[in-house]
């Protein structure tokens, strides 16, 4: 777990270096837990029109799937290292867990997340409309996955609107805050973890 904001190429280069220990059998799997400072990243399928302010925040290209997302303070970022070698290997069923991890996370405190056809992310109901309160970014090397997922527990939501989150221009981004549930950083990562062990320990 990280007490500090860790800057965007350090994490990547981090992840790199897992990714080929796991691979070569001389390091563990490896969930790590991370808030980086405001930035935007591109993912694989990004479309520079939606990148609606150039000039707000420094900008990454990554090699996860998807497009333009936002990560800053008050998000957590879970970086997911698991060898799916050793685990089925059927990214389809590794997608959904991390979608069910999320799930089963913001249940803890009360919040109803919940898939939608077409469109990637966990999504709740707030003041009539869905909005998204959680992003997936997968990348998976030689069945070795990184990247993973972005959990708003309080970050500044205004900073979204420098893109198009996701490609998704009709339905809004929340937070846990905004819904009127605040936990310390500390109180949700337990949450967090128990989840995990709940949804992936059963296929280590």
């Amino acid at each position: 777990m990280a007490a500090d904001l860790v800057p965007y190429p350090d994490a990547v280069q981090s992840m790199e270096q897992r990714v080929k220990g796991i691979r070569e059998g001389t390091a563990p799997e490896w969930v790590w837990l991370v808030e980086h400072p405001p930035l935007y990243t591109a993912g694989t399928s990004a479309d520079p029109n939606e990148l609606l302010d150039p000039d707000k925040l420094p900008v990454f290209q990554t090699g996860r799937g998807g497009r333009y997302t936002y990560h800053g303070p008050g998000q957590r970022i879970a970086y997911v290292m698991l060898d799916l070698g050793t685990r089925g290997r059927d990214l389809r069923l590794y997608v959904a867990n991390l979608e069910q991890w999320i799930i089963d996370t913001l249940a803890t405190f009360g919040i109803r997340g919940e898939r939608r056809e077409g469109r990637i992310g966990i999504w709740v109901a707030h003041n009539g409309m869905e909005k998204k309160i959680a992003a997936l970014g997968v990348r998976v090397r030689h069945w070795v996955t990184f990247h993973g997922i972005a959990i708003n527990v309080d970050p500044d939501l205004g900073q979204y609107q420098g893109i198009v989150p996701c490609g998704i221009a009709d339905h809004g981004v929340t937070s846990m805050a905004e819904l009127g549930v605040t936990p310390a950083m500390a109180e949700f990562d337990l949450a967090l973890m128990e989840a995990f062990r709940n949804v992936f320990e059963q296929k280590s």
